[in-house]
């Protein structure tokens, strides 16, 4: 009977021993967090602004001639390099090949000259002279080859063909524009500003704009501000991308300039996610994750709504710490969290 009871024992025994091992772990919420990032005091302007090219290029032959071929449109987008134009070369090919027989025959002649100077067959002055004439016939015969060269017109830069002023078959003079090119490799911004951001723009940190379609912004440099208003008080700003903004962007179009200026009457704060943000108990509150992995609640502060889904906090928070971006409402003061880094299959986008 004693034997019974402690096989009996044993088996309770070993059955509280697999119950305690297979009682289930304490739930961590997993939360995603956001350190605070520096908010520099500062105010925006916005203005009407049009994208311009650069420079207008006139381009003519170099040489005068008969248009023979017009190998571009009005509003084409040419590369450099790209042939636009050609003239009537008859003329210019005969006097290269003219300029070549002469060439060749004195060639041969001063070629004589010097074995008979080498046979002291002829003076000095002579032999001299024989090569100083080719010379010059060479200078000649290169002279011939770029002019035969200048009937044919490329284009010295990327951009767009505004206009073309001449047909085949007509006659155009040297140096007469034939194509009008707006060269868009360094197009710029141009808009007016008041007095008042002229007196300011010595605290300006930056420009960019924004098309109208709500493209990206694209950041911008100052070329110049003139110092002169015109009839209404506006003075001319010009800006350069910092980037090349791509064919997207074309010269005529219209952009919202945005100029950034320090404000020191401005309070300065702490950037955080709009969603980390909560009311509770009538106070505006952050979860801070502490060092230990649980979670306490903060009041803060707030300076001013940020940018999109951003919110400044004025008071409560330093730099370093960090805060939970999203589920405010399901945790509870000192809970322990684990920290989730980068999206997951289940929080597309980092929102939880």
């Amino acid at each position: 009977m004693r034997k019974i009871s402690g096989w009996i024992a044993a088996a309770a025994l070993l059955l509280c021993a697999c119950g305690e091992s297979q009682a289930p772990a304490p739930f961590v919420r997993s939360v995603s967090v956001a350190r605070p990032a520096a908010v520099r005091a500062e105010r925006v302007r916005t203005f009407s602004g049009v994208v311009k090219p650069a420079h207008e290029v006139s381009l003519g032959f170099k040489t005068a001639g008969q248009l023979a071929r017009i190998c571009a449109d009005e509003g084409d987008y040419v590369r450099r390099g790209q042939l636009l134009a050609v003239l009537d070369d008859s003329d210019y090919r005969l006097a290269v090949e003219a300029a070549e027989i002469q060439y060749g025959q004195l060639k041969d002649e001063v070629g004589r000259t010097r074995q008979l100077f080498e046979q002291q067959g002829v003076s000095a002055n002579d032999f001299e002279k024989a090569e100083a004439s080719l010379r010059q016939l060479g200078v000649q015969l290169q002279a011939n080859r770029n002019k035969l060269s200048y009937t044919r017109l490329y284009a010295p830069t990327d951009g767009w063909i505004q206009s073309v002023n001449f047909a085949p078959a007509e006659m155009v003079d040297a140096g007469t524009p034939v194509f009008t090119l707006l060269d868009v490799s360094r197009m710029e911004v141009v808009a007016d500003v008041p007095a008042g951001t002229y007196r300011e723009r010595d605290r300006v940190t930056s420009y960019a704009c924004h098309t109208a379609d709500g493209a990206a912004e694209l950041p911008l440099r100052l070329l110049s501000l003139t110092p002169h208003a015109d009839g209404v008080q506006l003075y001319r700003l010009r800006l350069a991308f910092a980037e090349t903004p791509g064919r997207a962007l074309t010269t005529g179009m219209n952009v919202e300039v945005r100029v950034r200026l320090s404000d020191p009457s401005r309070p300065q704060g702490l950037s955080v996610p709009l969603s980390a943000v909560f009311q509770a108990d009538g106070a505006t509150c952050v979860w801070v994750v502490r060092a230990d992995s649980t979670v306490t609640r903060r009041r803060v502060r707030l300076a001013e709504s940020g940018a999109g889904r951003e919110a400044v906090v004025a008071e409560g928070l330093r730099g370093d710490e960090r805060v939970v971006r999203a589920g405010a409402a399901t945790l509870q003061e000192g809970e322990k969290v684990r920290i989730i880094s980068g999206d997951s299959r289940t929080n597309v986008g980092d929102l939880l």
